[in-house]
């Protein structure tokens, strides 16, 4: 391990990369998950099943999905600000369009709009956090942008279902597209070209880059760790409000309260997770973290009618092992690629897992049940499919720790530390 590059300083441009990187994932994530909060309210006012609100949110994993395949190829030819810019506009487009649905079908389209664009969008973040810090600075960047999660909990949500419930549904979607447009502004005016890797690209037509990152085996066990990772959120995630409400016992008033003390807590814990992950290792703590999730995941798919101060708290420490093992994961898997294809594989990384979460949305909404009285049957079938899953990732991405470790030490060998591209500044 490399200290000096874990207790190296940001520069200042490099914060405001990472704020902007971050920004960018907060709009986008508190795009997806402002429809799980939404459900309820939706299922009864659009006068909708289950299956299809789990249609709604997995139409837009699906598009995003297969808008990553198809650009995977050309995702290393073309500056990744201008990448970044393009598809954000199209995101904000998606955004306003469900921001002004009349109906199910029209929310439908406009999630599939929305999913083309707004899924290309984190891959992009990721390869130029690739190409711009260190494998041994990432845990630390990767924690302060994945926060955005949190974020999303603590600030969008709860002002969200303020406007749900008092507005209308379509409001928080109108909020999303004012705050990207003042984020693709600052990134138009403040970040500069990230292009180093132009230098590296290949005679391979985009075809046959596609092709190549898909065909590595190395790259192969990174997708399939994907596959798993996204399955287990996806399949909780869709029908957590009505959980919450139907089951538990909450109501609609203290739903926000809920999201905005476990977002607190995750936006503490993601940065130090990452700090811990470039200290003891991202697989160490995305073991620790796993092993945790499963026993709270179980925990938690099993309660009935509970007191709201006991929710709060297992819900804390659910969203601590989430937001531990998204990290830890995240600064993980970004070793795989070589610099030449991390365009193409974060990519179809992110194909990979927008796809296998619309395949569990899908099966979670085929799942559970709802009853005439509202509350859901068979959530804890999903908790004991959730913790299956987190316990194989876990022999997965031991795997892709040890490939990642040798081609670390490979490299070092060489007298060419791996340093993630060039650093944004000279230091």
């Amino acid at each position: 391990m490399n200290t000096a590059a874990t207790t190296t300083p940001f520069t200042r441009y490099e914060k405001a990369i990472i704020a902007m990187l971050a920004f960018i994932q907060f709009t986008v994530i508190l795009d997806f998950m402002v429809l799980s909060p939404l459900g309820a309210q939706l299922m009864i006012e659009l006068n909708i099943t289950t299956a299809q609100f789990g249609w709604v949110v997995s139409a837009y994993a699906f598009s995003a999905g297969i808008a990553g395949l198809l650009t995977a190829g050309f995702a290393d030819r073309f500056d990744r600000k201008k990448m970044l810019l393009f598809f954000y506009s199209g995101f904000v487009l998606g955004t306003l369009l469900c921001g002004i649905a009349p109906d199910y079908h029209f929310l439908l389209i406009a999630r599939i709009v929305t999913g083309i664009f707004g899924g290309v969008i984190g891959s992009i973040g990721f390869a130029i956090i690739t190409d711009l810090f260190a494998f041994q600075m990432r845990g630390r960047v990767m924690g302060v942008v994945q926060s955005a999660f949190a974020a999303s909990q603590v600030l969008g949500i709860p002002v969200g279902l303020y406007l749900a419930n008092t507005l209308g549904w379509h409001s928080p979607f109108l909020l999303i597209v004012g705050v990207s447009v003042l984020v693709g502004l600052a990134i138009v005016i403040y970040m500069k070209p990230v292009n180093a890797h132009l230098k590296l690209k290949s005679e391979r037509n985009p075809f046959q880059h596609l092709l190549h990152t898909v065909s590595r085996p190395s790259y192969l066990r990174g997708f399939a760790s994907t596959t798993l990772l996204a399955t287990g959120g996806f399949m909780m995630m869709p029908f957590g409000s009505a959980f919450a409400i139907y089951n538990l016992g909450i109501s609609q008033a203290e739903l926000p309260l809920i999201y905005m003390v476990t977002g607190v807590s995750a936006i503490i814990i993601g940065p130090l997770s990452g700090k811990l992950s470039d200290k003891i290792g991202k697989f160490p703590m995305f073991l620790y973290a796993s092993l945790w999730g499963m026993a709270v995941v179980m925990v938690y798919c099993n309660l009935g009618v509970t007191p709201l101060w006991q929710i709060m708290v297992i819900n804390v420490l659910l969203f601590a092992g989430i937001s531990a093992r998204m990290v830890s994961s995240s600064a993980l898997v970004s070793g795989v690629p070589d610099p030449q294809d991390r365009g193409a594989y974060m990519g179809i990384n992110s194909s990979v897992q927008q796809i296998s979460g619309g395949i569990a949305s899908m099966i979670a909404g085929l799942i559970v049940v709802q009853s005439k009285d509202g509350s859901l049957g068979r959530y804890d079938v999903l908790g004991y499919i959730v913790a299956a899953t987190m316990a194989i990732t876990i022999v997965m991405m031991y795997s892709i720790n040890k490939y990642v470790a040798r081609k670390q030490a490979a490299e070092a060998a060489k007298g060419s530390q791996v340093t993630g591209g060039q650093p944004v500044t000279a230091r």
